[in-house]
């Protein structure tokens, strides 16, 4: 089936159309979303408050329970002494694994000679469309 101009003109029209809307109503989305958002942290800070004051853990109430948790995040900005500690103590696990898209892209484009074994590609074509 042969596509003309006159189709693929209309097809690109009726696309960036329907990309318009879309956009539009991800952007009505997150702005509602942001401001739900909002207000479900000021209640979650005035229940850890009153939780904080009470010395308290957690509260049951008619429409339902609520307690607090500690969360724990674990960052280094030493990263050497970092690598370093995790060879001697043989901790390799606390690692996450996961390869850098971009920092393997240019890898593989600057060493076209050196493929890392075991590393699998998957490529596909895309279409990209623009407003004239």
């Amino acid at each position: 089936m042969e596509i003309d101009e006159i189709t693929l003109a209309k097809l690109v029209r009726v696309y960036i159309k329907i990309r318009t809307a879309r956009q539009e109503l991800v952007t009505k989305y997150e702005d509602e979303l942001e401001k739900l958002d909002a207000d479900m942290t000021k209640i979650k800070k005035s229940l850890l408050a009153y939780c904080k004051e009470r010395d308290v853990e957690s509260v049951r109430t008619a429409e339902g329970l609520f307690y607090r948790t500690v969360k724990q995040r674990y960052t280094t900005n030493d990263w050497e002494s970092m690598g370093k500690f995790v060879m001697e103590n043989n901790i390799p696990e606390i690692y996450e694994k996961r390869l850098n898209q971009g920092n393997m892209k240019i890898f593989l484009e600057q060493n076209p000679d050196k493929f890392p074994p075991g590393l699998n590609v998957d490529s596909e074509y895309q279409i990209t469309i623009r407003r004239k």
